[in-house]
């Protein structure tokens, strides 16, 4: 506790965070940081310890200036003080969350900030007249003597003077080739301003980054700036010395031989590795390619993936990707060759690699793969194998999906002790803790989803786990939910009929069971009440069931809606068992059973690098390119599975038997912007149509081609590629199953019989091949649009382990400065208005349209387009919706429309307050108190139910305060951001870094 005038001000302690990510091992990279690594710059040059007591005085006098001296009893004011001083603090630590320097005026800047942030307008207005009448005093002192001594600087334990000229030609460097919009001059300026006598040279570094960053919101150029003076501080790290980014080229190949010996010496890389011809893959390495990154994907990159011996980094960027090739090539015959193809779709971000692949692939621990999905038996061996299982699979970064429909109902019988079952819930509390428990690899927490269907007898409890009220021993805060609904329920919701609820204990065939043969043995089940043959179930409106679904959706952000019939009727693999769940992040729909657990491999194709321009001008899909990418990353996904580390016996042998793998796409957004398309148009519906199309072709084509080389995968006989049933063919399918209730296109743009043929005459490789996951993370690697989401925002900040990072839409700034509307006053609205264009006055309506932001965009657009996604998908996609100012109403409408037109799967629910929408006045306030977890912290009691009964309303201010009070003692990347929009309801408007995201990046 420090106390000032009149004033106390606490400060849950110094920043205790574990900084700088994780990388191999788990270890922390970077020390915590205390306020004793913080220092103040003055006016005059000289630097002195960082006190946040002097801002609390300082925020203590600007009251004071306005309320005179009666203003420091005040409760009202200290309370403020106490608070203001905090979100000042927290600002400037979130800026530099290593440690370092700040200068005066940024503090200054700050405590401006924090006070119009606050609404307390007169004192703000009387703060900055203070500070421009210290600045014009300030202007008539003498001036410093002439000559004074300039900065020295401490390099390895060296003390010399700052060489400017250096430091002068690495900054010009960064802005070479980037146009007339970036300058050096600005950030040689601002970097110096942060620097002090005796600084380490490090330092001097990190303020350049700083203040290249804070230009991104001027420019998005400055993002690769940025991007280019980290990646001399990278160079810096490992070559041990300073290496220009045109002395690279010769450089790695004399690094990469050594780079490789060093990593198997330190026991990090797989000992196979030296059989490669080092030498040649080292003259293959590109180090123009460096030059692709923004900051944020570098700065990712450097953060997580980098291999690193004792906390310093030892792989550069395109030894990372080349590493992770010659992983994946290790039991091809030409190893260098195919590692040189592989390392060229990755290097040149035409495709990328899951997340477990980059952080795995040639190492000593070659676990590869995403995703896996089980099914709980209905006995303790069974559900405490399966709570083992998860503990295995977690603790090598794994994302699960667990069915639990068999497990027994509340009240069940149970004959071995005459007793009654306390139900699923209970195992579902400990499948909770486990996850928390077991930690993946050290990187994050277990990532666990419990499916349940809905006519188990438990459903009306496990939609309520991720409530913040009730029994706490029957909740699950850490764990994802999701509905697996059958059509025959969602045929009476339409149709006004009853729904009853059974233990699958008396019933347990219909886990087993889909379409036509489970609504035949339901309806048996149900006539067996009638006569009185069954005692334990409960008949409820199939409504009222449904509107509860779609409440605690609003409410908590869970249970996600999937839908079992689609997944069952249109899979491939029907002929060898049943989809019983999907996983983590609902775009996978494999078999799973007692002696299997479905495993996907995942990586994604950028869409953005496979548009071409037209002779007419105009840009398209380039087939040819993209039918290569897609052959080189089949293969890549393929050997993930031979290569692949199984913690588990039963997965190993499910991935072997079927080899599944899940291509997906990424940057689809980005493709909308460049094609002048709005999302919500028929055009994008009609580009997801054709793209997906051509993706999924050119995906089963190349696995024909694996066939022809490989052989098919061993449970191919009988499955609906033998049978000569595609993806597409299956719709019709679906539409006799449900007698109705499918409005879904069934149109193709491209020749399918050569495929047939082809399948017809070699079979298949995989037994699945596409499936779109979020691809959060390998989508800001390389700077693109996560798979199929739209724009979020325009403008705003994401923040991380690394701190924060502005985010500009450049296409929407191009467009701007094409018609003379990008200045500073353009900058300030979209950050006033989060990103969003519908309000700015100044903007065409042609580019409303066309960056439009998510909750803009009506959710049935996204839907129509996830439909025609969906026709050609043979596995599933994740499907966020959107919603801005959601209604029970709506909730209904949207909902029901994907079942309609065919989708299997829904994610996020992610919604916005309609008062958000509509914000117009400056007095903005508090952010909502409500975390970015999807429900994870306050906001089942901060959303509200929809219309739904349950209560609502937006955190109060003492909800703020003591979240606030709890953030100044945590990482500076679990703050919220003030760029953030206000939510209400869901609280899943998650981001890289934000607090709960990684529960979804095990699909990544």
């Amino acid at each position: 506790m420090q106390t000032t005038d009149n004033v106390t001000t606490r400060y849950e302690g110094a920043p205790s965070h574990s900084l700088g990510g994780q990388a191999q091992g788990g270890q922390p990279l970077t020390p915590q940081a205390t306020f004793a690594d913080y220092k103040v710059i003055r006016r005059n040059g000289s630097v002195v310890s960082f006190e946040p007591s002097k801002i609390a005085i300082a925020v203590t006098k600007a009251f004071l200036a306005v309320n005179g001296g009666q203003g420091a009893a005040s409760a009202r004011v200290r309370e403020l003080v106490e608070q203001l001083t905090q979100n000042v603090v927290r600002a400037l630590l979130r800026s530099r969350p290593n440690g370092g320097t700040f200068h005066i005026e940024d503090i200054q800047d700050q405590v401006e900030l924090a006070l119009m942030r606050g609404g307390e307008h007169n004192v703000a207005r009387a703060y900055v007249l203070y500070r421009e009448k210290r600045t014009q005093e300030r202007s008539h002192e003498p001036e410093a003597a002439a000559g004074a001594p300039g900065l020295n600087v401490v390099d390895g334990g060296v003390t010399r003077p700052l060489d400017m000229n250096a430091l002068r030609s690495i900054i010009e460097s960064a802005c070479a080739n980037l146009g007339d919009a970036v300058s050096a001059e600005p950030i040689v300026a601002e970097t110096v301003k942060n620097l002090y006598d005796g600084v380490p040279m490090s330092q001097v570094y990190d303020s350049a980054i700083l203040a290249a960053r804070t230009m991104i919101e001027k420019d998005p150029a400055y993002s690769q700036v940025t991007a280019r003076i980290l990646l001399h501080t990278i160079r810096r790290e490992i070559l041990e010395e300073e290496v220009t980014q045109g002395e690279m080229g010769e450089r790695y190949a004399e690094y990469f031989p050594t780079f490789i010996k060093r990593g198997v010496q330190v026991e990090l890389l797989d000992d196979k590795l030296m059989q490669f011809d080092l030498k040649r893959l080292g003259a293959a390495l590109d180090a123009e390619r460096d030059l692709q990154f923004g900051y944020l994907g570098l700065q990712t990159l450097y953060d997580r993936y980098f291999l690193h011996s004792d906390g310093v980094r030892i792989e550069m960027p395109q030894a990372f990707f080349m590493r992770v090739a010659m992983g994946l090539a290790l039991n091809e015959i030409d190893r260098e060759a195919r590692a040189i193809e592989f390392y060229n779709v990755l290097s040149s971000f035409d495709f990328m690699s899951s997340t477990p692949t980059l952080f795995n692939s040639g190492t000593r621990r070659s676990q590869l793969s995403s995703c896996y999905l089980t099914t709980v038996d209905d006995d303790l061996d069974g559900i405490y194998e399966a709570l083992k299982e998860n503990a295995l699979l977690s603790k090598f970064a794994g994302g699960l999906g667990n069915d639990w429909t068999r497990v027994r109902a509340l009240g069940s019988h149970i004959k071995g002790t005459n007793g009654k079952s306390q139900g699923v819930v209970p195992f579902l509390k400990v499948v909770n803790d486990t996850a928390v428990a077991v930690n993946q690899g050290g990187k994050r927490k277990g990532a666990v989803c419990a499916y349940l269907e809905s006519w188990h007898l438990d459903i009306e409890e496990f939609l309520e786990l991720r409530k913040n009220t009730g029994d706490d021993r029957r909740r699950t805060h850490d764990m994802n939910t999701a509905n697996w609904i059958p059509d025959l329920f969602m045929k009476r919701v339409h149709e006004g009929g009853d729904w009853t609820l059974f233990s699958p204990s008396t019933c347990p065939d219909l886990h087993d069971k889909f379409g036509a043969e489970f609504e035949a043995a339901y309806t048996a089940y149900e006539d067996k009440v009638a006569r009185g043959e069954i005692k334990l179930f409960k008949k409820i409106p199939a409504a009222q069931l449904w509107r509860k679904m779609l409440g605690m959706l609003f409410e908590t952000g869970h249970p996600w809606i999937t839908f079992k019939d689609p997944c069952n009727i249109r899979s491939p693999q029907q002929h060898v068992g049943v989809v019983h769940s999907s996983n983590l992040c609902t775009e996978i729909t494999l078999n799973t059973s007692d002696s299997e657990i479905a495993v996907c491999n995942l990586g994604s194709v950028n869409l953005v690098a496979h548009l071409t321009k037209q002779a007419d001008g105009t840009l398209a899909l380039d087939h040819d390119k993209l039918k290569r990418t897609i052959s080189v990353a089949m293969r890549m996904l393929d050997n993930v599975i031979d290569i692949n580390y199984y913690a588990v016996a039963k997965a190993r042998n499910s991935n072997l038997k079927h080899r599944p793998v899940g291509m997906g796409i990424m940057g689809f957004q980005d493709c909308l912007h460049l094609l002048r398309t709005p999302y919500a148009s028929e055009e994008a519906v009609r580009f997801a149509d054709t793209s997906m199309e051509a993706v999924c072709y050119y995906a089963y084509y190349a696995s024909t081609e694996l066939a022809a080389e490989r052989g098919r995968y061993s449970s191919y006989r009988g499955s609906l590629w033998d049978r000569g049933i595609l993806p597409q063919d299956t719709l019709k399918l679906l539409a006799e199953a449900r007698g109705g209730y499918v409005e879904v296109d069934s149109s193709e743009s491209m020749d399918w019989t050569e495929l047939r043929g082809r399948i017809a005459t070699y079979g298949m490789r995989n037994s699945n091949c596409v499936a779109i996951a979020p691809t959060a993370t390998i989508s800001n690697i390389i700077g693109v649009s996560a798979c199929i989401e739209p724009t979020f925002q325009n403008l705003y900040v994401k923040s991380n382990l690394s701190g924060e990072f502005t985010v500009v839409n450049d296409y929407l700034v191009r467009d701007l400065k094409e018609r003379g509307l990008w200045d500073e006053v353009m900058v300030a609205d979209l950050k006033y208005f989060d990103g969003t264009l519908s309000r700015i006055d100044r903007i065409p309506a042609d580019l409303r349209a066309i960056y439009a932001t998510a909750f803009e965009v009506d959710p049935k657009w996204l839907v129509e387009a996830a439909s025609r996604r969906q026709k050609w998908i043979d596995q599933a996609q994740s499907l966020n919706i959107y919603m801005g100012g959601a209604s029970g109403k709506k909730l209904d409408e949207v909902y029901k429309l994907a079942w309609l037109r065919g989708l299997k799967t829904t994610y996020y629910l992610r919604t916005m307050a309609a008062t958000h929408v509509e914000k117009s006045t400056v007095a903005h306030g508090a952010l909502n108190a409500v975390s970015s977890g999807g429900g994870e912290s306050s906001g089942g009691a901060a959303g509200g139910a929809a219309g739904f009964g349950a209560s609502g309303g937006a955190a109060s201010s003492g909800g703020l305060q003591a979240a606030a009070a709890h953030a100044a003692s945590v990482a500076p990347a679990a703050v919220a951001v003030e760029a953030a929009p206000e939510a209400d309801g869901p609280v899943c408007m998650m981001r890289p870094g934000d607090p709960g995201f990684e529960e979804c990046e095990a699909c990544q």
